[in-house]
């Protein structure tokens, strides 16, 4: 048995295994590229705008803006990254793939626990978002909001969040009656939530005042550096892109279109929707304000009416959120449990659906739990950092690939090489060093569980180990 480290699945068999370009493991190409970008921007506008955009302005006041950037920046040499490898090798493994078929069995089984986090504790988190603005949505309509023992976990002076597990409930549904069902809606509230955005920067910026924006940096760079990490987590989900890889049509072509299409509206999205609250009432009225925009348009038109529709689109744009990013979770342990890391069941697809239903179902199940019983700042800055470190392996991933496989083919190539993977994994770090040692040492500690639970079920139970011959001469499966 070789050592798990030296265990590395080649592109050609992940694209063999996963049926190539062709519909394999039971899974249809029915997105085309409108549709993935429109589950891009699904994946990433939801929560980290509409809810936590106080929590960075409370870091970097008016500054943050500057902090949305770096942010950005962060993701933007990440994305050419994602962009090369999910054009190379589009399969549903995304991240998890990419680091088995360069840096080995063992960093590929961290990278799928870390994704853990960004996908699938993030469901939790963005759950809980959801909540308080369907809350906001019900004052602004009837009066009448949900009772808080009903609403809010007990780290939020509630009981049980129910409205969290409903929207997860009802995402897990969509999901399991089929791909085509889900892009559609997923399609729809992209639309609806970029339309609201953008009618609340027209909001805001009638009422802009520059003196707004002094003091600019009040906080000076630990405060930009600090909101940046926070704000990170406004960009989590444009990596979900790549967990289609099986389901996309042309997906060498597509997948790469659709990751730098999504961030560059996202980034710009994201720093007017900024730059138009804080100049309309000022970073101190929007920090630490769970439903800002809704204060914000409230405040400007002097009705509830304005709010109201900012409550309803961020009811919209977190449930998509939580669909694809549900989504891009059910693929990640799907590739897993194909290699043989984590149980089976993961990889079951239904002959009806072309979905893996219990799959889903478990994931649902599972993220049900924190959603109802935690709080969202607890999660937060460990899904962050989990994240950046996937994103850092990504990086070096492109930069092992491109040396041990030269001639794999590539719809599109990292500009600036090796500058800019470098960059994305310095700008990764940097960022990591934003979030603080209480979660770095959070960060450890899931790393170590998942370091046991690796060597304790995935080394033995790996494909490579008990069916080596079968992943050495891969067939692929058409549909």
């Amino acid at each position: 048995m070789s050592p798990s480290a030296a265990r590395i699945k080649t592109p050609q068999q992940l694209l063999a295994e996963s049926g190539a370009d062709l519909e394999g493991h039971g899974l249809k190409r029915t997105m085309g590229l409108f549709q993935l970008v429109c589950f891009g921007v699904g994946a990433i506008v939801g929560t980290g705008i509409f809810v936590g955009l106080s929590d960075s302005v409370a870091e970097a006041g008016p500054a943050v803006v500057i902090s949305f950037v770096l942010a950005a920046i962060t993701c933007v040499f990440t994305a050419f990254s994602f962009a090369e490898l999910g054009g190379a090798i589009p399969v549903s493994g995304s991240s998890y793939s990419f680091a088995y078929a360069s840096l080995g069995e063992r960093a590929a089984f961290l990278v799928g626990w870390c994704l853990l986090l960004e996908y699938g504790v993030s469901v939790s988190a963005v759950a809980v978002g959801w909540s308080q603005y369907l809350n906001e949505l019900l004052e602004s309509l009837t009066g009448w909001q949900l009772p808080t023992a009903l609403s809010a976990g007990p780290g939020d002076g509630g009981v049980v969040n129910v409205p969290a597990v409903v929207v997860i409930a009802l995402a897990a549904t969509l999901l399991v009656r089929g791909v085509r069902e889900s892009a559609r809606a997923t399609a729809a509230m992209a639309i609806l939530k970029i339309g609201i955005l953008i009618v609340f920067c027209a909001v805001g910026f009638s009422a802009f005042r520059a003196g707004h924006l002094s003091p600019f940096a009040e906080h000076g760079t630990a405060g930009i550096t600090a909101g940046a990490s926070v704000a990170f987590f406004s960009f989590i989900g444009f990596d979900a892109i790549t967990t289609a890889g099986e389901e996309v049509k042309n997906p060498r072509r597509n997948i790469p279109i659709a990751i730098l299409v999504c961030i560059g509206l996202v980034t710009l999205l994201y720093c007017a929707v900024a730059l138009s609250a804080i100049g309309a009432l000022g970073a101190g009225a929007v920090a630490d304000r769970p439903a800002a925009l809704s204060l914000v348009v409230d405040q400007v038109t002097g009705s509830s009416v304005g709010g109201g529709i900012i409550a309803f689109g961020a009811v919209v744009a977190i449930a998509s959120v939580v669909l694809a990013v549900m989504y891009g979770q059910t693929r990640i342990l799907m590739s897993m449990s194909r290699d043989g890391l984590v149980p089976r069941v993961f990889e079951r697809v239904s002959p009806k659906s072309a979905t893996p239903v219990a799959n889903t179902w478990i994931v649902a199940a599972v993220f049900a739990v924190p959603a109802a019983f935690a709080s969202l700042d607890v999660v937060v800055g460990l899904t962050t950092i989990g994240t950046l470190a996937v994103m850092a392996a990504v990086n070096l991933a492109v930069m092992v690939l491109r040396r041990r496989n030269p001639e794999l083919p590539r719809s599109f190539r990292v500009p600036f090489f090796p500058l800019s993977p470098i960059l994305g994994i310095g700008f990764c770090l940097y960022l990591i060093w934003g979030t603080g040692w209480t979660t770095w040492l959070q960060f450890a500690g899931f790393l170590v569980v998942g370091t046991l639970v690796y060597a304790v079920y995935g080394r033995r139970h790996s494909r490579l180990v008990t069916a080596p011959s079968e992943v050495a001469a891969p067939v692929s499966r058409a549909g």
